[in-house]
């Protein structure tokens, strides 16, 4: 390839992905992040509590007769700390659904995975490392959403790289595989 193309390249993918950190002739050719079937099962489950809590509150202002107001005063608490609760918990996993991605450049293969805010790792690897690559969808969801599972593969040690739940085209597929 072409020095000057490769260089255009390179300050893109600077641009591109700053906290990516690559040597001076590389530059990202493939990303891949999760799939939004994963955001759509975030804001589902998050509205069917948002739902259900909103009910448990009208309930209990329409019940007013089965409780004296202490009771209705506790349970106003409690529903709006589940509440706060879902919002909090439906704005952790939306970052970690954001914070899982691929990197594939033309020189290497790069992983970063959260699993939690607390729990997160990056892996690696050469892509002259790579030995096999497979992607596997299994489903009718992953068929209907077009997610499945990358697997990469390295020589020797044997370890086996997975991204999960990646959106993926079969146009990439192939450029890959």
């Amino acid at each position: 390839m072409d020095k000057s193309l490769t260089k255009i390249r390179h300050e893109r993918s600077k641009k591109d992905f700053p906290k990516l950190k690559l040597d001076e002739d590389e530059y990202v050719e493939f990303v891949f992040r999760r799939s939004t079937a994963c955001l759509l099962l975030i804001l589902v489950g998050t509205a069917l509590a948002t739902i259900i809590i909103l009910l448990a509150f009208l309930l209990t202002l329409i019940g007013q007769s089965f409780l004296d107001e202490t009771g209705r005063n506790f349970m106003f608490i409690v529903l709006a700390v589940l509440l706060v609760t879902t919002g909090f918990i439906s704005f952790i996993s939306y970052e970690v659904f954001k914070n899982n991605i691929l990197f594939v450049t033309n020189k290497k293969l790069t992983q970063k995975i959260m699993t939690s805010p607390s729990s997160n790792s990056t892996s690696t690897i050469d892509l002259s490392s790579v030995e096999d690559v497979s992607y596997h969808q299994h489903g009718i969801l992953a068929s209907l959403f077009n997610y499945g599972t990358l697997r990469f593969s390295t020589v020797g040690d044997e370890t086996t790289y997975t991204f999960k739940f990646a959106s993926v085209d079969s146009e990439t597929i192939d450029s890959l595989v």
